[in-house]
């Protein structure tokens, strides 16, 4: 459905060159939600103003729902864009305008009819939980109200896909949990594709299937979240399931043992404590749905010095162990 492949941007002065993005390939299936994870000033938004052509790449392709927009431009280009949704960090509402105003203005844009307008309008409030706030302006909505509104506006030419830019950043942690399920629903619900950056690891644990971590213009690692669960050193595993250092004790061993699937609720631990008869501490983590899988990261520490057979078993059993001292 989004296709990028060796997209490179950089912005000039007079003293440099800065590379925003650099030849990054993403690849996001039909219905899949793929977060983009990094620190500020990584080129997350750089790289999603280029997947709908906000930004021109200065090298590179890419290709949304088929068609290849960095081959477009002019009307063509802007037709091809309204099958692109965009939510914005700061909402980007018009103050003048009334909650129906601006859902209706992206339809007014593209010459839809009055009437459709008006029932597309109470569809999309509905849709996104503001049915009673028609009438209501921006300055007289919360935050997630106004996100919510956002939504409604990104949803207004019926999209297939969304691109999603810091959507939950300026919101309280319970208002971003329930954007966040706001957004999964609609994933569910019209099938849309998403592609959202994000500096919060919450977010890619809340809704991702897949994600990538960029730094310095390029993707470090990516993948689906199973798959990454599963690969020793993953940062992105480490940051979905973050554990407290831990020392070990006197002749101990400390291992990160991640499990998905059946065996993150299979009584792993018990059976490697009973058949190599071992006194196991549990040092931290836990169990989680992710991306529709459930999965477990847990440190513990394995007394004395031989622990091949533990380690051994645990791998055999599917578990990723990583020794962490």
């Amino acid at each position: 459905m989004i296709e990028i492949n060796g997209v490179r941007k950089t912005y000039r002065s007079r003293r440099r060159t800065v590379v925003a993005v650099d030849d990054v390939n993403l690849t996001v299936g039909e219905g899949e939600i793929f977060g983009v994870v990094g620190r500020s000033g990584a080129g997350k938004s750089t790289l999603l103003r280029c997947a709908n052509l906000l930004e021109r790449p200065d090298a590179g392709t890419v290709t949304v729902d088929g068609v290849e927009l960095t081959a477009l431009g002019g009307r063509r280009l802007r037709d091809a864009r309204h099958r692109i949704g965009m939510v914005h960090q700061h909402f980007a509402l018009l103050s003048s305008r009334t909650v129906a105003g601006n859902v209706a203005f992206p339809m007014e844009l593209t010459g839809v009819p009055r009437p459709e307008r008006r029932a597309r309008i109470a569809e999309l409030l509905e849709l996104v939980g503001l049915g009673d706030r028609a009438d209501a302006y921006p300055a007289q909505l919360s935050g997630g109200q106004k996100q919510r509104v956002g939504i409604a506006r990104a949803l207004a030419v019926r999209p297939r896909v969304l691109l999603s830019d810091e959507a939950t950043s300026a919101l309280d942690p319970d208002t971003t949990a329930s954007i966040l399920e706001l957004l999964r629903d609609l994933n569910k619900e019209l099938g849309l594709t998403i592609l959202l950056i994000t500096h919060e690891m919450g977010v890619v644990k809340s809704i991702c299937h897949s994600a990538a971590v960029m730094r310095e213009g390029r993707f470090t690692e990516s993948g689906e979240i199973p798959e990454l669960l599963r690969r020793p050193g993953s940062e992105l595993a480490r940051g979905l399931f973050p554990l407290s250092a831990a020392d070990a004790g006197p002749g101990e061993t400390v291992l990160d043992v991640t499990v998905s699937g059946g065996g993150a609720d299979e009584p792993l631990l018990a059976e490697v404590s009973r058949r190599f008869d071992l006194d196991l501490r549990i040092l931290g983590g836990g169990v989680e749905t992710l991306a529709a899988t459930r999965a477990g990261r847990l440190r513990i520490a394995v007394p004395g010095a031989e622990i091949t057979g533990p380690l051994d078993y645990l791998r055999s059993r599917g578990a990723l162990v990583e020794v962490a001292s």
